[in-house]
């Protein structure tokens, strides 16, 4: 791996830098790095990190009584059959 030394950083920039990193949980260094390869085209694209909001418009609209009977389901689905683990 190789090393650039960049000069000329004011302050600002370095407060900067250091909130961005901070805020995406890594180190100033790899910050700068994926910060440089999304500018130059050398990031990979992430590729099971795809959000869809296709269903948005269902979250939220279940009834009390078609949560109950939903969670019922789920709740009877989970139950463990001891004859089939003897």
């Amino acid at each position: 791996m190789g090393s650039i030394s960049i000069q000329g950083v004011d302050e600002q920039l370095t407060a900067l830098l250091k909130q961005q990193a901070a805020k995406a949980r890594t180190s100033v260094n790899q910050f700068i790095i994926d910060t440089l390869k999304k500018h130059v085209g050398l990031e990979k694209e992430k590729q099971f990190s795809k959000e869809y909001d296709d269903l948005d418009h269902l979250f939220g609209s279940w009834s009390e009584e078609e949560f109950s009977e939903i969670q019922g389901t789920i709740s009877s689905e989970r139950r463990i059959d001891q004859e089939l683990w003897q």
